[in-house]
């Protein structure tokens, strides 16, 4: 059980990234963004190109997977999602906007990168013992990067200037507009740091995991498994989520066959949300 909790700190700490990413998408924007999986998956191959193929340090690839990542999701909000809400006010135009987009990333992968299973040489080497559970030390590295990261985003939102806007933005985009506040820009900003962070994710699990075209489609599905968990719009709640699906994920494939894992774990939100449908720290009112 020790082991299994470590793997579930390992997964919850990235997971937490990218929900927190979906989440501020769909805080400021009211998109639901189905392309997320798909910017986690670009994120991945940045890393491995800039890493493997170009001989780069992986930390240099990091910081790369955010920044061209946080830059197409800065396009994607400019000339796709901004045009289209201007002129429709419907939310389903956004959602198929969305997924169009998803499939148009996955196919475009497809041709660039290929089918392989792209990986990185390990970030550290050796093995750590704790409470009697071995964890490779390339995984706790992530885990503290991973929780570092956390901190900051929670710290960038809370106490800088930006970040107060931005929740004031996700509260009352009408209000905000009438403190003089630039709602364009900080559009195109949110967005930007919301596909980033689906980047980050993507770099850093990709010391963890291969990373394929088609992983995309797998984690848009948890992701969105995560904020229902924890609370459309809540960061906090995203960060729960994250964690929760996490456990459930290593408890089931330690205990369970692999295809009853995730079978198992739709029943229980399915079961969860009738319960309670807005989620664990999720409100009636949003």
């Amino acid at each position: 059980m020790t082991q299994v909790m470590l793997n579930a700190l390992v997964v919850g700490t990235t997971y937490a990234l990218i929900a927190l990413g979906i989440t501020i998408i769909f805080s400021i924007m009211k998109v639901v963004n189905f392309a997320h999986g798909q910017l986690y998956m670009i994120g991945g191959f940045v890393v491995y190109y800039f890493n493997v193929v170009f001989g780069l340090p992986f930390w240099f690839g990091l910081v790369m997977s955010f920044l061209i990542v946080g830059l197409l999701g800065v396009a994607m909000e400019l000339f796709l999602f901004r045009p289209v809400m201007l002129r429709v006010k419907r939310e389903e135009v956004t959602m198929l906007l969305a997924m169009g987009t998803a499939v148009f990333l996955e196919s475009l992968a497809l041709i660039v990168f290929g089918e392989k299973q792209r990986g990185v040489p390990p970030i550290a080497t050796g093995i750590v013992e704790l409470f009697g559970a071995r964890l490779p030390t390339g995984r706790i590295v992530v885990i503290v990067v991973a929780a570092m990261l956390i901190a900051a985003l929670m710290a960038f939102i809370g106490y800088t200037k930006t970040g107060r806007a931005l929740r004031a933005m996700a509260q009352d985009r009408e209000a905000t507009a009438l403190q003089g506040v630039n709602l364009k820009w900080l559009s195109a900003m949110g967005f930007g740091l919301g596909t980033g962070l689906a980047g980050l994710s993507g770099g850093l699990l990709v010391a963890i995991f291969a990373v394929h075209t088609g992983a995309g489609t797998a984690i848009s599905i948890k992701a969105f498994l995560m904020i229902m968990i924890g609370g459309a719009g809540v960061l906090s709640g995203a960060i729960l989520g994250g964690f929760v699906l996490g456990f459930l994920e290593s408890v089931g494939y330690a205990l369970l066959p692999g295809s009853l894992t995730f079978l198992i774990i739709f029943l229980i939100v399915i079961c969860f949300l009738i319960v309670r449908p807005n989620g664990i720290m999720g409100k009636p009112w949003g």
